[in-house]
């Protein structure tokens, strides 16, 4: 940070030329950074900080002992105060570090670009060429996007620690330094681009980091849609029409695409173990997402009228476009020769009686005006735009038409009125309790909780065939009971307001049965979404399998649901496919990495067996957080990763927390990850075969490596006396629970347990102490073991690596996750367990794992060093380490101090912001 010495790259980090504007980048933000701490905070703050920073370098970079030590002292040594400014200096450090990488990204993509280099991995172009070279023709294209439906879906969850007001100023520090890199500004352009990035960085000092109350699921809800104006709205449809046109050059398309890739959103529908979303909280969520979409299309139509002032006397104009004009608002003399203008009049016009209908007046500066009619439905407003395409088209504005309209036309198939449709998610016992209560009022004397599966199917499968409800209006029943039927009645009304798109999925949470879903498929019925007499399902039903037994058991739970007739007839209402959801962090902290990854593995493809006996289409959805300990890893990776015919065309995502900055903070960087999931998509259905691994040698191995690390986790986190009092000391996790970083609570129940702890305080709190153990733990055992019984099956454990994307996958995340992990950090957490003799005894146990997990894993790779083949990620994290340990350093002399009772808010408010500042650093912490 300081003046004229960036952040101390030495000439090892300079070795590759191409880059160098990173590391120059960093140098310009941390120089900002510097004056901004000099200006605000005195010579002296700033002094402390470079010698911090300095010092720390020593250590990290020329591996000098004595300066680890004497970081120690300094850091020691802080006031309160003090502390608190150099934990600001370092926090921001790391989101302004951050920004460059990203930049340097777009970059990097760009050169690539301008020099026609080969198409890279995860491109539309290279999955393209790949596609024609493996024969696959126009007929086989056209099929797959017709049958495909690709999804991320956006979850709020608390591991995004920034707020909004600073995530805003950081992305027009990212504006500017995007403007630097054309190298067309003059050199009074740049001293303005500088000074203005300076106002950024002030502002960014001068705003706090944390939240004041912790937020509401609406703001969550405002959080995600501030990504839309820049990302979503404009990439999409771009994404759209640069897939048709290379499909077109490469003569295996022409025709427009079906909206097969949309948004999906948990935000505002998500109520399991979140007692806040209620079905007015969903209400408002659908209210806000309307807006959203309503109101970029106003503007759209609004910019494509000013675009389109063409003269009837000079281009030809069909009846369609002529009817449009003549029914318009629009009665100016100058307007009455371009038919264009006055037609989209007219469209601007019911667009704002569609705003005004749906609660959104305020959207347009006038009333409609009489006689103005509003959409019934968004398909009227896009056969209104297909008129005008289709004229310009047949007249000869061919051109005109591929412009804004043909984004806007886009972006009306995908966004609709409804912008993103919402899931609606709930917990298996509220489902099975609310059940429970409307059968006994409709049938007293009936327990419905004491009866076995069987006879709970037969209860269930007979209230699915009948219209009459099971509510009485005139029983007042449980608050549970009340707010789930109150919520599939919005639902419903949602429907019926912005279209079926808006709401189309209903996950369930813990599922480990048939009833589990049945119950669901009840529930609907009570709201008009299953119709028995029609037998229509306007709903997919999502179970989703979540820990180490369900996943063992989701295909014969599957199996046996569809052998129930009344719901595989219902499954021909939704094009007879099944949507199935796994649970990547639940699973995790029930049996670990290892263990975790192969049942999901196993899981698929058993579903893949039974969903083709059965003649079921088979959609997953997965459930993936951020870090690798909950599923977490490059989105192009994971899905090739996949057994064969696990994707089939059909794969939604989760996005969750930071992860949503991460990936879709700018419109460069959400272009490039919509890319990479539908390029994967493509590949995975129709270029790899349908063998779950290239040898059936590799399954078994990976059965004996997963029994034998599942041993080893189970062993520690569930059958370790203590271990639980150990985490909760050793980790956040109890300041976390307190941080105002998300609407949901930690845990599921008031409860230490690590059975209720929710998956995501749980990866975070490791993330936090650098140790990362639900990232590798067990790994080294396993491996270990397996080699003992024979040191020549390393063999095969290479052989694994080089030709099977699973293993590939499985052993890069694991050496992304040891290389941000460190040792000696996590051991100064340790040293926060009041009972030394119970530190004493796990530590060991967890350093020992740490270190098997290490030199297995180089061993497997043949590398050298973690990282060897990610060279720029391996610098990335050497250059951030010296910004993160006094953070570390700061963070546990903190919550020695909080728990020893010191009552200053100044330490709970610098414990915070240390989370704040490894999260940033780390990026993928949660």
């Amino acid at each position: 940070m300081a003046v004229g010495h960036g952040i101390g790259i030495g000439a090892a980090d300079r070795a590759e030329e191409k880059d160098r504007p990173l590391w120059e980048d960093i140098r310009l933000l941390g120089r900002i950074l510097g004056d901004t701490v000099r200006a605000q905070e005195g010579e002296a703050t700033f002094d402390l900080v470079e010698r911090i920073r300095q010092t720390s370098l020593r250590f990290h970079r020329d591996e000098d002992v004595g300066a680890r030590g004497e970081l120690q002292t300094i850091l020691d040594a802080l006031s309160r105060d003090s502390s608190l400014q150099i934990i600001r200096a370092f926090s921001y450090f790391s989101h302004l570090a951050n920004l460059a990488e990203d930049q340097h990204r777009q970059r990097r993509s760009r050169a690539h670009a301008k020099a026609r280099s080969e198409a890279r991995e995860g491109t539309l172009a290279r999955t393209i060429a790949l596609c024609k070279a493996a024969g696959i023709g126009r007929a086989e294209l056209e099929a797959f996007f017709e049958g495909a439906e690709i999804s991320p879906v956006l979850t709020a969850h608390p591991t995004e620690v920034r707020r909004k007001s600073t995530i805003d100023r950081e992305m027009e520090v990212a504006r500017l330094l995007k403007a630097r890199d054309t190298g067309l500004l003059t050199p009074e352009e740049l001293a303005e681009n500088e000074e203005a990035m300076r106002r950024n960085v002030l502002a960014l000092w001068q705003t706090s980091i944390l939240r004041g109350v912790r937020l509401r699921v609406v703001d969550e809800v405002v959080n995600a849609l501030s990504y839309y104006d820049d990302t979503f709205l404009p990439a999409l449809p771009r994404l759209y029409a640069a897939l048709e046109d290379a499909l077109g050059a490469e003569g295996l398309g022409g025709a427009e695409l079906p909206p097969f890739l949309r948004m999906g959103s948990w935000i505002g529908g998500d109520r399991d173990g979140n007692p806040f979303v209620t079905a007015e909280v969903l209400r408002e969520a659908l209210h806000l997402h309307a807006r959203k979409a309503l109101a970029h299309h106003l503007a759209e139509v609004e910019a494509l009228s000013a675009e389109l002032p063409l003269d009837e006397r000079l281009v030809g104009v069909s009846d369609e476009v002529r009817a449009l004009a003549d029914a318009s608002p629009e009665r100016s003399v100058f307007r009455q020769a371009e038919p264009y203008r006055r037609a989209l009049a007219h469209v601007h016009a019911r667009l704002c009686a569609t705003a005004a209908a749906l609660g959104h007046p305020d959207l347009c500066r006038e009333a409609a005006g009489e006689g103005i009619e509003a959409y019934a439905t968004v398909e009227a407003l896009a056969q209104d735009l297909d008129a005008i395409h289709r004229s310009l088209v047949a007249n000869g504005s061919g051109a005109l038409a591929r412009g804004r309209l043909r984004l806007l036309r886009r972006a009306v198939s995908v966004f609709g009125f409804h912008l993103a449709t919402i899931d609606l998610r709930q917990n298996s016992d509220v489902h099975e309790r609310t059940i429970a209560e409307l059968i006994a009022v409709a049938t007293p004397g009936v327990d419905y909780l004491a009866l076995p599966e069987e006879a709970r199917i037969a209860r269930l499968v007979a209230e699915l065939r009948t219209p009459r409800p099971l509510f009485s209006p005139h029983v007042a029943y449980s608050e549970t009971t009340a707010s789930e039927l109150a919520i599939v009645r919005e639902a419903a009304a949602a429907r019926e307001r912005y279209g079926p798109a808006a709401l189309r999925h209903y996950v369930i949470s813990k599922a480990d049965s048939v009833s589990d879903v049945l119950e669901v498929a009840v529930l609907l019925k009570e709201a008009g979404l299953l119709r028995p007499l029609e037998g229509t399902l306007d709903v997919d039903i999502v179970p989703l399998f979540e820990t180490i037994g369900d996943l063992q058991a989701s295909a014969r739970i599957m199996a046996e649901l569809f052998s129930v007739f009344e719901y595989r007839a219902l499954l021909e209402t939704r094009g007879r496919t099944q949507e199935v959801m796994l649970g990547y962090s639940d699973s995790n902290k029930d049996g670990g990495f290892l263990t975790s990854n192969w049942e999901l593995y196993k899981a698929e493809i058993a579903l893949v067996r039974v969903f083709r006996e059965t003649g079921v289409g088979l959609r997953l959805f997965h459930g993936r957080g951020g870090t690798v300990g909950r599923g977490g890893g490059p989105s192009y990776q994971a899905i090739l990763a996949q057994p064969g015919g696990a994707v089939q065309g059909s794969i939604r995502i989760t996005e969750q927390g930071e992860v949503i900055a991460a990936k879709y903070a700018t419109p460069e960087l959400g272009r490039r990850n919509l890319e990479i999931i539908a390029s994967a998509t493509m590949e995975a259905s129709l270029l790899h075969g349908d063998d779950p691994a290239p040898r059936d040698t590799y399954l078994e191995v990976m059965e004996d490596l997963s029994a034998r690390a599942f041993g080893a986790y189970r062993a520690l986190v569930y059958e370790t006396p203590g271990f639980e009092d150990y985490f909760w000391e050793s980790t956040v996790i109890g300041e976390i629970a307190n941080l105002n970083i998300g609407s949901r609570p930690a845990s599921r129940k008031k409860s230490r347990s690590i059975e209720d702890l929710r998956a995501i305080p749980w990866v975070f709190g490791w993330s936090q102490s650098r140790l990362m153990l639900p990232g590798w733990y067990g790994f080294g055992t396993a491996v270990e073991g397996f080699l003992a019984e024979d040191p020549g099956r390393v063999e095969i454990l290479r052989e694994m690596h080089r030709e099977w994307p699973f293993f590939q996958a499985l052993l890069s995340n694991m050496d992304m996750v040891l290389a941000k992990s460190n040792i000696a950090i996590a051991s100064r957490y340790a040293g926060l367990v009041s009972d030394r003799a119970l530190a004493q005894r796990i530590f060991p146990r967890l350093r020992e794992e740490w270190t098997r997990s290490i030199e297995t894993l180089l061993a497997i790779s043949g590398q050298a060093t973690l990282l060897e083949t990610n060279p720029l990620l391996a610098r990335s994290i050497r250059n951030r380490f010296p910004y993160l340990d006094p953070l570390n350093h700061l963070q546990v002399e903190l919550l020695r101090r909080h728990r020893a009772g010191d009552g200053d808010a100044r330490v709970t408010q610098g414990i915070h912001m240390t989370i704040n500042g490894v999260a940033a650093g780390l990026r993928n912490s949660g």
